[in-house]
């Protein structure tokens, strides 16, 4: 369920991992913690061109921003017990500091155009994660 459009910033806590549908569409995902709150983490999610900038752009402990469609989904623990989790839909991030980047760099904001996937048909037992 999409909730609303969301902007987090923070630090990469788990490293951008790229895995492919059975479409063969790139989707790569990433957990960030959000800044001011160290209990709450994003799954952060791309799809196609976007997921291959990612991939090659970020990595862990890096500081960003991310904006895109906030929306919840629901996972089992270990115990089987769902929970409920937030993830983004990502339309554009923004490298703040990292091991690639100097403060003396401009900052530079990568947006993304909408893609749509519709045609391809992904669903929810498609996505690898």
């Amino acid at each position: 369920m999409t909730v609303c459009k969301a902007t987090f910033s923070g630090m990469i806590f788990r490293a951008p991992e790229k895995r492919f549908t059975q479409n063969n569409i790139p989707i790569t995902s990433f957990t960030l913690q959000v800044d001011g709150n160290d209990d709450l983490l994003v799954r952060v999610i791309s799809m196609g061109k976007t997921a291959e900038t990612v991939e090659n752009s970020l990595s862990k402990k890096d500081r960003i921003v991310v904006e895109g469609r906030l929306k919840t989904a629901v996972v089992k623990d270990e115990n089987g017990s769902e929970k409920r989790i937030m993830e983004l839909d990502l339309a554009s991030f923004e490298k703040i500091s990292g091991s690639s980047t100097s403060d003396n760099e401009p900052k530079e904001i990568t947006k993304f155009a909408e893609e749509d996937f519709s045609d391809d048909l992904i669903g929810e037992e498609e996505i690898p994660f």
